[in-house]
């Protein structure tokens, strides 16, 4: 299904985020791909908000800003709560990309140095000098394997077919395996708050 975000956001973001908690809420396995962003669920509140902020502006859509960022921080509770699992691939390009300014930045990077430490979450950097089997895709969220979330700039494409959803699967395997995890993932992270100061 595809569904544009004008249509998504016309009375601003907030319903958006309150509209699909409850599949946040019954997804017990999240693979999720970040080739542009700091994934939604992992986003602070400062960082959240600079994003929603050009969001607004760029689609010219009604401000909720701060009822949105509310609403995407009380799905975003799915990571703390409950029996879920998140394995999340997050290109090392996001970690430089600034949707907010240096000091909400380093909080944001901050707090995936804390998140990486939780043990339902698996947090992978995609290095600059990963050889590539699977080119930088966009942005897509997988929920157990039955629903998959791609987002582009115009819209929202929502994948229920078996095939294309193993398509994203196995696209998802191959970019796991050029990932970093642990030590060498903080180092990166690190590097990129070194940055900002």
């Amino acid at each position: 299904m595809y569904v544009e975000w004008q249509r998504l956001h016309r009375d601003g973001m907030r319903r958006v985020h309150e509209k699909t908690t409850p599949l946040y809420r019954r997804t017990r396995n999240f693979r999720v791909y970040a080739s542009n962003l700091v994934p939604g669920l992992l986003q602070t509140g400062e960082y959240a908000t600079g994003l929603l902020r050009s969001i607004t502006a760029f689609q010219h859509t009604p401000d909720d800003i701060e009822e949105a960022v509310a609403a995407r921080l009380a799905r975003s509770r799915v990571v703390v709560e409950g029996d879920h699992t998140f394995a999340l691939l997050l290109e090392e390009t996001v970690l430089y990309y600034r949707v907010c300014d240096e000091t909400a930045m380093a909080a944001q990077l901050g707090s995936l140095l804390s998140v990486m430490k939780r043990p339902n979450v698996s947090l992978g950097i995609i290095p600059f000098e990963a050889r590539r089997t699977v080119w930088p895709l966009e942005a897509f969220y997988a929920f157990d394997g039955t629903q998959v979330a791609v987002e582009t700039l115009t819209a929202e494409i929502n994948v229920t077919s078996p095939g294309e959803i193993r398509t994203y699967l196995r696209a998802f395997g191959q970019l796991s395996r050029l990932a970093v995890r642990g030590p060498e993932a903080r180092v990166r992270i690190t590097r990129a708050i070194d940055t900002l100061g």
